[in-house]
């Protein structure tokens, strides 16, 4: 792998030394995040929920199986802005491999900085926040850093036309705001005609017997056509379920607040409790905001809480089949123990 010098530079001042490939020749700016996942990075970097982001991968091998064909991949292409990892495999090994990870972000264009501390960038982030940063060449500077969340990123990661799959008497309204694919296979499980369409199609005046509101980038308040469709939506008793971007959207359109994490939660291995059952479960995370309790409406409820800060989860209605979880059900990277919801969601069509 031909290299050459480069940095991870921070907005806060922070700089990383470390080693890009050399057709990385521009600096790409973006929001620095981390995952403390020690598997699942194609998943990760073809989540759309990662528009806009450079990850940072804190396991310091990354690469070690390549990239497999299949279900891993959770979008058509790379939507990860960039990579920061500790040290890129020279070599992988997996029989569902197709090209290494080197190839593959080559390919895509993904700009990546290896040889870097991830763990030092890791606690600068849970210090002070995430931070805008950028991986650029060593001899060029930086200072031109992005706000993401001052714009719709689910704009650009939404389809742009509907779409339809299966068959049957029931038929689902997929809002696909950066919707992973594996969401849609796990409702493809069920004898439904599935509708998928984008941020902003408004859904409300035809037929259909239950909604889904995917997971997505960005800041949730950014998305005011897709909170307003679904204010109109949740006037009527028909199902509805969010997940991630989902459930913050619900919460705004319900009259809620949402409010941004300090370095938000991506990982495999969350602890959730179920506060109905007082069941817990280990649960796949990606977002960086979240529904501020004391600002829910009389009718609904806290269903799921984060048993490592506290923070809400889920949330659904007193009476009425309209709840949402800020956890992956479909996991794709990581646990599949609550890929029950789904069965949920389809039991009350």
């Amino acid at each position: 792998m031909a290299m050459n010098a480069a940095k991870l530079v921070l907005k806060t001042g922070e700089c990383f030394h470390g080693l890009s490939p050399v057709w990385v020749n521009n600096p790409i700016g973006g929001e620095i995040v981390f995952n403390t996942s020690m598997v699942g990075y194609v998943e990760a970097l073809t989540d759309p929920s990662y528009a806009g982001q450079i990850l940072t991968f804190t396991y310091p091998l990354i690469g070690n199986y390549g990239v497999p064909t299949g279900d891993a991949w959770q979008s058509k292409k790379i939507q990860a802005r960039g990579m920061v990892v500790s040290e890129l495999a020279d070599f992988h090994a997996h029989p569902d491999a197709k090209y290494s990870l080197y190839e593959w972000c080559e390919q895509q264009g993904l700009p990546i900085i290896t040889g870097v501390d991830t763990r030092a960038v890791t606690k600068v982030l849970r210090h002070q926040g995430v931070v805008a940063g950028a991986i650029t060449p060593a001899d060029q500077p930086f200072t031109n850093f992005p706000n993401i969340n001052d714009t719709n990123l689910v704009a650009d990661v939404s389809i742009t036309a509907p779409l339809e799959y299966g068959s049957g008497d029931k038929t689902v309204i997929l809002v696909d705001c950066g919707m992973k694919t594996s969401i849609l296979k796990c409702l493809q499980q069920y004898p439904i005609k599935i509708k998928r369409v984008p941020y902003n199609y408004d859904f409300t005046s035809e037929p259909y017997d239950g909604v889904l509101i995917s997971n997505g980038p960005g800041d949730p308040q950014m998305c005011t056509e897709t909170i307003k469709i679904l204010q109109a939506a949740l006037t009527n008793a028909k199902p509805m379920f969010g997940i991630c971007l989902g459930s913050q959207l619900m919460a705004l359109a319900i009259g809620a607040q949402t409010y941004k994490l300090g370095f938000g939660h991506r990982a495999q291995n969350h602890p959730c409790m179920d506060l109905t059952s007082g069941r817990c479960y280990l649960t796949s995370q990606n977002h960086g905001y979240s529904i501020k309790e004391d600002t829910l409406p009389n009718e609904w409820k806290v269903w799921f809480k984060h048993l490592n800060d506290d923070t809400v989860q889920g949330i659904r209605h007193q009476t009425l089949p309209h709840f949402a979880v800020q956890f992956h059900p479909e996991a794709m990277p990581g646990p599949v123990d609550t890929q029950w919801i789904f069965d949920k969601f389809y039991q009350t069509l």
